[in-house]
């Protein structure tokens, strides 16, 4: 079967819920207001450091944990692009999605180049860096690859540059029928309100965002993008409203939670009622990065949560 078609299947027959083998309690049986994704990094760990999951084995996993849908981290297979060629590992991927009865969602494309750069070469080379994700996407049967706004510092100059990016990316993919969707994702990326204009100026419908309810560091102490103590921070309940007219997925990240299982940084439902309010139908995709619990401790946790306060 084509992996467009098994896709569209998945999607609108079995692809729902399925967490009863996750749930401390037995949700299974409840109606949510969105079916529920599993963000690779949420196993990154497992994945880099302990060596304990072949990245290849995600879709496996995911079903293991009784996840119907899936969200691919490009970084995480570094080494295996480094035995097998593309096309190989989309096959691969494909294959074993299948095999595992699970829909693939997106692509998270992380360090290929740099699509704001003031450098129009850089910007070139990145959106083309980009265009076998796109294609690994459509093979996969995804609905969206997701890109990062690096490379410049000053604004105005950011705006200009992704901009552009943005709009090649997005006619080179609207051929594929693939979204290209930019994540709040540290640096300038993480002002919501400033990252909504370059949407507006793209003005192509394949080109959105994703939310992440997390992700809105805009300037750390250290300068670093992902690392260190934030000296400025965007409000993510004021950031994820102004995200969610253009969300065409949204990451329901998460980080630590109290003895009720509410998650400790971030009002879940409040958050989940913005998400709603804007009547997005859309995966959530579970995306944990705490350090207290292990990440199929977290995973749990937090699909317990969003599941709670869904029904």
């Amino acid at each position: 079967m084509k992996r467009r078609t098994f896709n569209y299947l998945l999607s609108t027959g079995s692809a729902g819920l399925g967490f009863s083998s996750i749930n401390a309690c037995d949700f299974s049986t409840m109606k949510i207001k969105n079916d529920i994704s599993l963000a690779q990094w949420s196993l990154n760990k497992m994945i880099r450091f302990s060596k304990t999951l072949n990245p290849l084995d995600f879709s496996l996993k995911a079903k293991e944990l009784g996840f119907s849908a899936v969200e691919y981290v490009s970084g995480l297979y570094k080494n295996e692009l480094s035995m097998m060629s593309f096309k190989d590992l989309t096959n691969e991927l494909s294959n074993r999605s299948i095999d595992n009865n699970v829909n693939n969602v997106l692509i998270m494309v992380d360090e290929e180049g740099y699509l704001s750069s003031s450098d129009k070469n850089l910007r070139v080379k990145a959106v083309n860096n980009h265009k076998k994700w796109v294609e690994m996407a459509h093979e996969l049967g995804c609905h969206s690859i997701r890109v990062n706004l690096y490379g410049e510092s000053e604004l105005n100059k950011w705006k200009d540059n992704s901009s552009e990016a943005l709009t090649q990316l997005s006619r080179f993919a609207g051929d594929s029928k693939i979204n290209i969707i930019v994540e709040n994702h540290g640096g300038l990326s993480s002002n919501a309100k400033e990252l909504v204009e370059i949407i507006k100026n793209v003005n192509l419908n394949n080109c959105g965002t994703l939310p992440d309810f997390g992700n809105f560091c805009i300037t750390r102490e250290n300068l670093s993008l992902y690392d260190g103590p934030c000296a400025l921070e965007y409000d993510k309940y004021k950031g994820v409203r102004e995200l969610m007219p253009y969300a065409k997925a949204v990451s329901a990240k998460s980080y630590n939670f109290d003895s009720l299982g509410n998650e400790t940084t971030i009002d879940y439902k409040k958050m989940l009622e913005i998400v709603w309010e804007f009547g997005y139908n859309g995966y959530l995709g579970i995306e944990y990065e705490g350090e207290i619990l292990t990440e199929i401790e977290g995973i749990k946790a937090t699909n317990n949560l969003i599941v709670k306060l869904s029904s």
